[in-house]
């Protein structure tokens, strides 16, 4: 069992979405969507929410192209990340999260969901993915 909650990130331009594990490391729950407003808020925001979960861990979906390399949004992200961490000084691991949000939409989708009700929640969906693609993997390496 983990003492710490584990935190997973889906950075865009205008939003970050939220997803904390629970206690054991096994699901993740998307939490929030945080609008952006400047950096130091946005990283405020996330230092709070890091307390209220307890969290001890971070994982950030990084955007890879289909040929794997980093493009620019990758780019901004790790450059968000790297002011972040001068901040929070947790463990950090990025995961691609290549089709997150069209996975996270498609969830969305099928369980009926409105556009604008989708739109409000498809970052800490996407985040919830993100993070849940990490605790499956660490649970895999575990095992094995």
């Amino acid at each position: 069992m983990l003492t710490q909650r584990i935190m997973g990130l889906d950075v865009g331009d205008k939003t970050i979405g939220v997803a904390v594990s629970d206690l054991l490391g096994f699901t993740a729950q998307g939490v929030e969507v945080v609008v952006r407003k400047s950096l130091k808020q946005d990283i405020a925001r996330l230092t709070t929410l890091i307390e209220q979960h307890s969290v001890g861990h971070i994982v950030v979906g990084l955007p890879r192209s289909l040929n794997n390399k980093l493009g620019p949004q990758a780019e901004k992200v790790q450059e968000f990340v790297s002011h972040m961490h001068k901040s929070i000084n947790l463990p950090l691991d990025y995961i691609d999260e290549r089709f997150t949000t069209t996975i996270a939409e498609r969830s969305l989708l099928e369980v009926d969901m409105s556009r604008g009700k989708r739109k409000q929640v498809i970052d800490k969906v996407a985040a919830q993915i993100i993070l849940q693609s990490w605790l499956d993997r660490m649970q895999r390496t575990n095992k094995g």
